[in-house]
C-alpha cells in the first residue's frame, strides 16, 4: 500500500498515518523526519538542505524532491509507505509521478483528512500547551492554515481527476477516524 495523507496542521495527520503505517505494516515517511535524519547524519543531501535551512530559508523543491526519491527508494519500503507532509504543491506532484514512475510504485490512494477552521484552531492551541510549541500562536496557526488553503488543498482535486482521493471527516474518536480510513481503503 502506497498512500498519501493530507489535510491542514491539526486535522491529525501523524496521528492516523501512524496507525495506518501500523495497520498495514509499512513505514510513514515524514518529510521533516527525512530531513532531520539527513542533517543529523550528514549525508550529501542533509548538508545542502542545512544551507538553507540555517540561514531561516525553505528548502527548495528539487531538493526536497531528491530527498523524497532518496527515501522512496531504500529496501525498508518495498510493501509500501504512508508519506506526511508531501507533496504540498503543484511542482511536488508532478515530481512525486516521476519518482513512483520511476520507481515502479504508483500511489494506491490519497486520504485527504478534513475539519472545520475552528476544530483546527482549537486543537493546535490546545497543542501548543501540552507541547510548550512557541510556534503555534493564533497568528502563526491561522497562517499557516491560510497557505495550506491556497498552495496544497488544491492539489486534492488532482487526485480526485485521477481517482486516487478518499476523503474522510478528521473530526471525532480516533480510532473511529482510523476504522473509517480502513473501510474506506479497503473498499477500493
Amino acid at each position: 500500500m502506497r498512500l498519501l495523507i493530507m489535510g491542514p496542521q491539526g486535522v491529525g495527520k501523524g496521528t492516523q498515518a501512524a496507525l495506518l503505517a501500523k495497520h498495514y505494516g509499512i513505514p510513514t515517511i515524514s518529510t521533516g523526519d527525512i530531513f532531520r535524519f539527513n542533517i543529523k547524519n550528514k549525508t550529501e543531501l542533509g548538508v545542502e538542505a542545512l544551507k538553507y535551512i540555517d540561514k531561516g530559508e525553505l528548502v527548495p523543491d528539487e531538493l526536497t524532491n531528491r530527498i523524497v526519491e532518496d527515501r522512496l527508494g531504500q529496501d525498508d519500503v518495498k510493501n509500501g509507505w504512508i508519506l506526511d507532509g508531501y507533496p504540498r504543491n503543484a511542482s511536488q506532484v508532478e515530481a512525486l509521478d516521476g519518482i513512483t514512475a520511476k520507481l515502479g510504485t504508483p500511489l494506491d490512494a490519497v486520504v485527504a483528512l478534513d475539519a472545520d477552521h475552528d476544530v483546527l484552531m482549537a486543537r493546535m492551541k490546545k497543542r501548543a500547551e501540552i507541547e510548550g510549541r512557541s510556534d503555534d500562536t493564533p497568528e502563526a496557526i491561522a497562517k499557516r492554515l491560510d497557505v495550506y488553503a491556497k498552495e496544497t488543498a488544491p492539489l486534492l482535486d488532482t487526485y480526485e481527476q485521477r481517482g486516487l482521493l478518499v476523503k474522510i471527516d478528521g473530526t471525532g474518536d480516533i480510532d473511529d477516524i482510523q476504522a473509517g480510513i480502513v473501510n474506506a481503503l479497503d473498499a477500493r
